[in-house]
């Protein structure tokens, strides 16, 4: 039974390997979308580590040091530098800004932190901005050192370029000093989004409390959190797709072996081995639309204006569920093959 289903599939090879290629674009796109809702956190978890904070102090009532931040006295931090536990602090400015990237507006991610940290990243290239005057930028932007950057009335130079640095879908971050960040934000005002601290605080003031990194990434995340939820759900309709081309293909390979199945029971082949031979073809299709949707997403993913991580535990997982897929698209065509009538190899209707 295990051969003639092979030979079943080299007779209708070019019905196959449609199913093959339509197939192998579902897993393919599924595994982009994965690696589109991987990809934000991804990037946000790159951030947040490229400060080497261990800890953002935030006051009571907020939700996080960045998106949920809630601006205070830049003097607090000197209360904070004393306490047990605590190695460095330092004070960190975030928000939102929109700067003019040769003649085009860009929604970018403005962070200040001290020139020599905690919150400020390694340069890939130039150095770390000094004064108010100066930025780092994101190497996305295309920027090179002496390059200047326009951010409301304010002229800044470009004196360090941070190797793909981005956060909330592609968005550029800007890296400034304190100070800068206070200028263009705050009007010169004293204030900052939280603490970064070093180290491990044994206790914290009354009125502020502690964040680790997953916490701010979470923070960095929360705006997109509708749209990781639909593209979860698109995700999910492209495996229902994938069951639906593998079944159509599978039922009707089952309606025209009417006769095969009838010679087979006539014979006194088991309703098992028969079953066997139909599931065995939905797996191979299965299968071999996942070895081929890996590559394609490999190809395709590069042209997404996004970031895509695929993980790899959707890579390890796709052979696992191509194959459910192949065993539940199956079902249509079993229950074809167990109705059929032996009689029929005799002549019957």
């Amino acid at each position: 039974m295990l051969i003639a289903a092979l030979r079943d599939l080299q007779w209708r090879k070019r019905r196959f390997i449609i199913a093959v290629i339509g197939t192998a674009f579902v897993f393919a796109m599924t595994l982009v979308l994965t690696g589109l809702a991987n990809g934000f956190r991804v990037e946000a978890s790159n951030t947040v580590n490229s400060f080497g904070v261990d800890y953002f102090v935030i006051q009571d009532g907020t939700v996080g040091p960045f998106l949920g931040s809630s601006p205070f006295a830049e003097a607090e931090l000197i209360r904070f530098r004393h306490l047990p536990g605590v190695h460095a602090s330092a004070p960190l400015v975030y928000a939102g800004t929109t700067a003019m990237d040769n003649g085009v507006a860009k929604t970018m991610n403005m962070f200040g932190a001290p020139t020599q940290g905690p919150g400020m990243p390694e340069m890939t290239e130039g150095r770390p901005p000094e004064n108010q005057n100066e930025v780092s930028v994101s190497s996305t932007l295309g920027r090179k050192i002496g390059d200047t950057l326009q951010i409301g009335s304010y002229t800044i130079e470009v004196v360090g370029i941070v190797e793909n640095s981005t956060v909330l879908a592609k968005q550029p971050n800007l890296f400034l000093t304190p100070e800068g960040a206070q200028r263009l934000v705050y009007g010169d005002k004293p204030v900052i989004s939280s603490i970064g601290i070093r180290g491990d605080p044994q206790e914290l003031l009354p009125g502020f409390r502690a964040v680790d990194r997953q916490g701010a990434v979470d923070d960095m995340m929360r705006p997109l959190k509708v749209a990781v939820d639909a593209i979860s759900i698109m995700a999910l309709l492209l495996w229902v797709v994938a069951a639906l081309i593998v079944g159509s293909v599978i039922y009707m390979s089952a309606l025209e072996r009417n006769r095969d199945f009838a010679v087979f029971k006539a014979v006194g082949v088991q309703t098992r081995s028969v079953l066997a031979g139909l599931a065995l073809q939905a797996i191979i299709i299965a299968i071999v639309s996942a070895v081929f949707g890996v590559l394609l997403s490999l190809v395709l993913g590069p042209m997404f204006p996004m970031r895509v991580d695929v993980p790899l535990g959707a890579l390890l997982l796709l052979p696992i569920v191509a194959v459910s897929i192949g065993l539940v698209a199956s079902i249509a065509g079993l229950r074809r093959a167990v109705a059929v009538d032996p009689a029929i190899a005799f002549g019957g209707p």
